[in-house]
């Protein structure tokens, strides 16, 4: 990975395996939006970017040497050696061919309060609703941090919040959930950092101790806002797919198991 600045432009050359359509627009995150050139302009812990893919070199407008560093390498995982992983999930002769034909799913390493909050609005819920509602929610509570994009709310700034004033968002029935947990993480009931520290065991019990977190919103929030990256969520999808390994998965994926169901259910989706 090699880096260096262009005007007001951060360029990193050797990365092979990040696809923007297959990670940021697959139902992982919600803040992005794909821009007619094929980039993406979207907001992640308050900070803005437009982000676009040459070939192996990727480019980040709009920000700082000091923010990428502290916060784009870590959100997009860039020190992770993702082509040893998809190495290790060739070994599986169902993943074989998949691997390559959706070469570039990568898990973003997602705020823990952003990630439990998006997949408790998710449920029963498409992504285009989702993105919206989100949005909404961001334009209302959160700060504007470019023209347009605005900052995922805080805790306490939603704790403030009556179930009516989530219902007027579009939450529906989530409305009640959304205004327990932010009032549960902003009071101190509820400690996202002590969760994240816990085996992960332990801390899906802990998360489906929270009113409206049901299996698959902890699953989702463990892989995707957690980095719990041997959290396996199952959904219809997936369910399908497990009745091809009886057994469970290979060894070769311990430890990687999100990793490998995110293929996993782009060959399900597209061939069962």
């Amino acid at each position: 990975m090699n880096i260096h600045t262009e005007k007001n432009d951060i360029i990193v050359d050797g990365i092979t395996c990040l696809d923007l359509d297959l990670t940021l627009d697959c139902g992982q995150a919600f803040r992005w939006e794909r821009q007619e050139d094929g980039s993406y302009c979207g907001v992640a812990g308050g900070h803005f970017l437009h982000i676009e893919k040459k070939d192996d070199t990727l480019i980040f407008h709009n920000t700082t040497k000091e923010v990428f560093n502290s916060f784009w390498v870590g959100y997009f995982d860039l020190e992770k050696d993702y082509d040893e992983i998809c190495d290790r999930l060739r070994q599986d002769s169902l993943l074989k061919s998949t691997v390559d034909e959706y070469y570039g799913i990568r898990i973003l390493n997602q705020d823990s309060w952003e990630a439990l909050c998006s997949f408790v609005i998710s449920q029963q819920n498409n992504i285009k609703r989702i993105k919206l509602i989100i949005s909404r929610l961001c334009r209302a509570y959160g700060d504007e941090v470019a023209e347009g994009y605005y900052s995922f709310p805080s805790a306490q700034r939603l704790a403030e919040l009556s179930v009516e004033d989530f219902e007027a968002l579009g939450t529906g029935y989530r409305a009640k959930y959304l205004e327990a947990l932010a009032k549960g993480v902003a009071g101190g009931e509820i400690d996202l950092e002590y969760i994240k520290s816990l085996p992960l065991a332990d801390a899906k019990k802990e998360l489906l101790k929270i009113y409206g977190v049901g299996e698959k919103v902890a699953n989702c929030a463990l892989l995707f806002g957690m980095q719990f990256y041997s959290c396996l969520p199952l959904d219809v999808w997936m369910k399908r797919v497990m009745e091809l390994y009886p057994n469970g998965l290979p060894k070769s994926f311990e430890g990687i198991e999100g990793i490998a169901q995110q293929y996993l259910f782009h060959w399900a989706r597209n061939n069962l």
